[in-house]
């Protein structure tokens, strides 16, 4: 069933429709969902719950821009709504930043991807939620100061902040893959 035929479908809350609409949906807003989130149940919380507006609003999507993309921008505000009710989403306040933090993309070639997400998780929360809006979503420091209630200064601090982070987990990833290397 194309897509058309399946949003109309899913709009007469078709069982089947809205299953297949799931199935094909499910994995590329899982990962999504993995970006922002500290754990795989975390993520599932928030895929589910997504899914829930989604069945909800499809009457709101009008066709303009890919429905993947409407999808993801649900899901992103679920997570942001997720942690803004969080009791421990705590805003860094603006502090002086010290130039720009570069991850060498030679230093991530040999690190497997779970690896990178893993790193990505155990960001602190308002570092994660900065990092994967403005750098793996393209959101830029004004649309982030309104999605999260932060400054612009705040959301480049957190940005700079958790490039700090990722570029010690990486290079302490690197030397353990090294290490196991050389140790065989």
């Amino acid at each position: 069933m194309n897509l058309k035929e399946l949003l109309k479908s899913c709009k007469k809350d078709d069982i089947n429709a809205q299953k297949e609409l799931y199935d094909r949906y499910k994995d590329v807003l899982y990962i999504l969902c993995l970006k922002y989130s500290r754990s795989k149940e975390e993520a599932e919380d928030i895929l589910h719950d997504s899914f829930m507006i989604i069945f909800t609003s499809l009457n709101k999507y009008k066709g303009k821009g890919s429905f993947e993309g409407w999808m993801k921008r649900i899901v992103i505000n679920k997570a942001i709504t997720s942690f803004k009710k969080a009791s421990n989403f705590n805003v860094l306040l603006n502090e002086e930043i010290t130039g720009e933090v570069v991850i060498e993309e030679s230093s991530i070639k040999s690190i497997p991807l779970k690896e990178i997400l893993n790193a990505i998780q155990q960001l602190p929360d308002r570092y994660r939620m900065v990092f994967n809006l403005y750098e793996m979503d393209g959101y830029s420091h004004n649309e982030i100061s309104k999605m999260l209630d932060i400054t612009v200064g705040t959301s480049k601090s957190n940005l700079h902040r958790s490039k700090i982070l990722l570029r010690k987990r990486i290079k302490e990833c690197n030397n353990n893959l090294n290490t196991r290397s050389y140790g065989n």
